[in-house]
């Protein structure tokens, strides 16, 4: 019955299983899976019975959960090819210029309100077909009382209960990472080691310069680099964005144009024409620069990180509204080319992840599935009898580094520690993954249907998670990697 399913999956779907679509999780509120019990008798997504085949099938799922963001897609076309070309070829000091087209999202936006000292989640998110269910989800949807958040934390050590004091410890940490950085030749293997635990804010920016590859260790080098790498950066906006509009990279540049207001759409700051048009620039010369595998949906997500890191050097508070055009232009430049040439060199470790077919996605998927069903049997039984297929939920999780399961600040302090590991985005990755996965036990082994797992795998609700919670998933995660890295008769049936 499973291989059936898979196969008239695959049969039935169109849709590459890697497209980024906008989930109920992480940066948006979480579904409730104890919500199962609250719906009405003739509501067609039935959780608890599972014999009823109706709505096992992972197609019938994907049709009742379909992709809001597809709504619009042909509206969006007609807007894209029907409108004036946007940012015509740029000199070396452009300046951007700000478009209304770049800030239309597809649907309403998604608004958080405080009631009764509770965030509750708006309505315009969700669209049921029963007045009575989303009543109802509008009520139990209601998040903990905890404070907010904010995008980047503050200091390297906070957590999700809050933003405390810089501790003593906190202050070591920072004078030690400042004395790396201070020194003549920076010892590149001690400052992976400080920053495996988290890197403090203050220094966050240049280190990950550093541990990218982008900067080298030498101090005296680094102006100099820094000032050749953004000077060649524009050239190839000079060189290569005017391409945009020819016929051979026009469906190109169209598919970064529809991604780009779906990149984070819960945050004002990326709905902002100018850092939409930044990220549109990045995206394009990256694809043209790389032909094996071009624009791939997801590649989206990855410049997120470092665009707000090195945002994080001029900007000390509510970095969610900031507005990025009142930066002078030298700034914004250079933020721009540093967030390029370090995506860049993340890309280049993981490259077969976005090749024709995807073989580095897939081969990881498959890794995953072995290391579950030796870590937790259960588990991998329990996704075997309601006929889960790991693609279904981990494609994803590979394809966007989890950054669609966590939140971005959660995501910052995850990259502090793959750009301290050896291999961490190609390699260690999988073992977060893992211990990822093993974190929602208790909440996926109460799941007794496809839908309620589907759900649940896609909406893991993190959306409180903080550097605590990250520091202890990437110690599980080490501890899986010390016992099963080096162990392949141990990983492998």
């Amino acid at each position: 019955m499973a291989t059936d399913n898979r196969i008239h999956f695959w049969r039935r779907n169109a849709k590459v299983p890697g497209s980024v679509q906008p989930v109920y999780g992480a940066q948006h509120p979480p579904l409730d899976p104890r919500l199962r019990r609250l719906y009405p008798k003739d509501t067609k997504l039935k959780f608890n019975n599972p014999k009823s085949k109706k709505t096992s099938s992972f197609h019938e799922f994907a049709r009742s959960t379909n992709d809001a963001w597809d709504i619009d897609d042909d509206q969006e076309d007609d807007d894209f090819f029907g409108g004036p070309v946007l940012c015509s070829t740029l000199p070396s000091g452009f300046t951007p210029k700000q478009h209304g087209g770049m800030s239309h999202l597809t649907g309403e936006d998604t608004k958080h309100e405080h009631v009764n000292g509770k965030v509750v989640k708006s309505n315009s998110e969700v669209h049921l077909s029963s007045s009575s269910v989303r009543s109802t989800l509008q009520k139990q949807q209601s998040l903990p009382v905890r404070p907010t958040i904010p995008l980047v934390a503050r200091i390297s050590d906070q957590n999700a209960s809050g933003a405390p004091p810089m501790t003593v410890r906190e202050k070591s940490r920072l004078d030690k990472f400042r004395q790396l950085l201070a020194s003549a030749n920076t010892d590149l293997e001690e400052l992976r080691k400080h920053s495996w635990s988290g890197i403090p804010r203050e220094v966050r920016p240049i280190t990950w310069r550093l541990l990218s590859g982008y900067l080298p260790a030498n101090k005296e080098r680094r102006e100099l680099v820094l000032k050749r790498k953004r000077e060649e950066y524009f050239g190839f906006i000079v060189q290569y964005y005017h391409s945009r509009t020819d016929e051979h990279y026009k469906d190109t540049y169209r598919q970064i144009h529809i991604d780009i207001p779906r990149t984070n759409p819960l945050i004002p700051l990326f709905q902002q024409p100018v850092v939409q048009e930044v990220f549109e620039r990045i995206l394009f010369i990256w694809a043209i620069r790389h032909p094996a595998s071009g624009y791939v949906q997801g590649i989206n997500d990855l410049v997120t990180p470092f665009f707000v890191v090195f945002l994080s050097e001029f900007v000390m508070e509510d970095m969610e509204n900031f507005e990025v055009a009142a930066l002078p232009l030298d700034t914004q430049r250079n933020i721009e080319a540093d967030s390029f040439w370090c995506m860049s060199k993340l890309l280049d470790g993981i490259q077969d992840n976005y090749t024709f077919a995807q073989p580095g996605i897939q081969n990881k998927v498959k890794d995953l599935e072995e290391l579950v069903s030796r870590i937790d049997e259960d588990i991998h039984n329990h996704f075997k009898k309601y006929e889960v297929e790991y693609l279904q939920f981990a494609f994803r999780w590979m394809n966007n580094l989890l950054m669609r399961e966590l939140p971005l600040r959660c995501t910052i302090r995850l990259w502090d520690t793959y750009q301290a590991e050896a291999e961490g985005f190609s390699h260690f990755h999988l073992y977060v993954c893992a211990a990822f996965l093993i974190e929602w036990r208790k909440e996926i082994l109460s799941m007794i249907d496809f839908q309620g797992l589907l759900i649940l795998l896609q909406n893991l609700p993190t959306i409180h998670w903080g550097n605590e919670e990250v520091g202890l998933l990437l110690a599980e995660a080490y501890r899986l990697k010390y016992v099963f890295a080096d162990a392949p008769s141990h990983y492998k049936r």
